[in-house]
């Protein structure tokens, strides 16, 4: 049975439809598809000025000349009653309606009309068969957070179940709870893992302790994919080593879908059929390829709800090799509002202060989890979980390598902790600023 094509079809979203428009769109030429792409561009904002009141107001004209006047939608911009927000003809009970996972910290509802939310699915599944993974056959090891409240857990559960799905809940990561998880592995015939980078890492991690290869455990893996995280190159090859299969980033938002997947070449390839994706300056002007710049992306094909020039809060970088049909993310940087604002009004890339201190502590071998947050401008906190404290040794190594690439007199405290703390979905934050 075609497990992934009920799933769909028993929420009444339109897959075959959407799987041959896709096969339509990439049948596109090279030479044509800028064209298809303007038209498409075009024909979305002029459909939501005629159809949606938010969208008309919020553009502050009737009619649409060029591209560069349309305005940049930002997440603030859509935190308001989902209802106001909705184009004619759509309501909640006819549209697909989601919520944002939050971890920008500017949650909201949003909403998809059935046919654009089908048409992402089919992209998933069109880019998962790069691997030999079929979503209507292939069994999945899900490493992602639950609801907790019964409603919501059962609900998810069932979803799980038709879905090909099976949970692995990661608000407890113990070598315990590690333990079963294994267990669970050797005696079902998972084809691939999909979860959050932190979570499959550590999981990795205590494969690695145990001299295992999961792979041999599990003959049938073919596959892990992480997402939401940061997948750094170190621990992309330790996940291969330890677990016998590619491990593959996939980059994506509930509020649009698919946004870029890795292609055996190890190339992010860009989502270019539903989604057009634009890189820009703080003047929402666009930078040449190989320059870096906010991640803006326009969902072509949702008429229920107006993503159009909407700024998903990333920064990246585009490559040289792009071209329209298949424009190639070279780099993704990081969430823009991740910054440690340094005394005198430095200003330095959260991740800076991240990969200087992932670089001494990988050095330990015991260090499981640790994350990085400013409490003040010129103060750090850095929470890990480990059996053992740091020595002074090891915390001296990571002051000096923090005065050499983030900044001078800043004050770091040290917290060795059991856990560290996700948020409600369970992603965990590699860097937090309460500035």
């Amino acid at each position: 049975m075609d497990w992934f094509k009920l799933s769909l079809q028993l929420n009444k979203f339109p897959i075959n439809r959407a799987q041959k428009a896709l096969e339509e769109i990439q049948e596109i030429p090279e030479k044509q598809y800028e064209t298809y792409l303007l038209e498409k561009r075009k024909e979305i904002v002029e459909y939501h000025l005629k159809n949606n009141r938010f969208y008309k107001d919020f553009f502050g004209k009737s009619n649409f000349t060029t591209w560069s006047e349309v305005p940049v939608m930002t997440k603030p911009d859509l935190q308001q009653k989902l209802e106001n927000r909705l184009s004619k003809g759509f309501t909640k009970s006819t549209a697909y309606i989601g919520k944002t996972s939050g971890s920008s910290g500017t949650p909201f509802i949003f909403a998809k009309d059935k046919f654009a939310h089908a048409l992402s699915w089919a992209g998933f599944h069109e880019r998962y068969q790069w691997f030999g993974i079929d979503l209507n056959k292939s069994l999945q090891a899900r490493f992602y957070g639950i609801p907790l409240d019964l409603y919501g857990n059962i609900q998810e559960r069932i979803k799980d179940r038709i879905s090909l799905r099976r949970r692995f809940p990661i608000f407890d990561l113990s070598e315990e709870k590690m333990e079963k998880f294994l267990k669970r592995f050797q005696r079902s015939d998972f084809s691939y893992i999909n979860g959050y980078t932190s979570a499959v890492l550590l999981f990795a991690k205590f494969l690695a302790s145990k001299n295992l290869i999961l792979k041999e455990v599990c003959p049938n893996l073919k596959l892990c994919i992480v997402t939401s995280e940061r997948l750094f190159k170190k621990d992309k090859e330790l996940m291969q080593t330890v677990f016998g299969v590619p491990v593959v980033n996939e980059y994506g938002a509930s509020e649009v879908g698919l946004i870029a997947f890795e292609n055996p070449k190890n190339e992010w390839i860009i989502n270019s059929e539903d989604l057009f994706l634009e890189i820009l300056d703080k003047n929402n002007q666009a930078v040449p390829y190989g320059t870096e710049g906010r991640i803006v992306i326009t969902s072509l094909y949702n008429k229920a709800h107006p993503m159009i020039r909407y700024d998903i809060g990333d920064s990246g970088i585009l490559s040289s090799k792009s071209t329209a049909k298949t424009p190639i993310l070279e780099k993704l940087i990081g969430r823009t509002n991740d910054i440690a604002k340094l005394p005198e009004g430095k200003v330095v890339p959260g991740l800076t202060f991240y990969y200087v201190t992932k670089s001494i502590i990988e050095d330990t071998g015991s260090i499981k989890e640790f994350i990085v947050n400013q409490n003040a401008p010129d103060s750090f906190k850095i929470e890990y979980v480990s059996k053992e404290n740091f020595s002074k040794n090891q915390e001296q190594k990571i002051l000096q390598a923090i005065e050499t690439y983030v900044g001078k007199n800043l004050k770091v405290t040290f917290e060795r902790k059991d856990t560290l703390k996700r948020s409600k979905s369970g992603k965990l934050k590699q860097f937090t600023s309460d500035l």
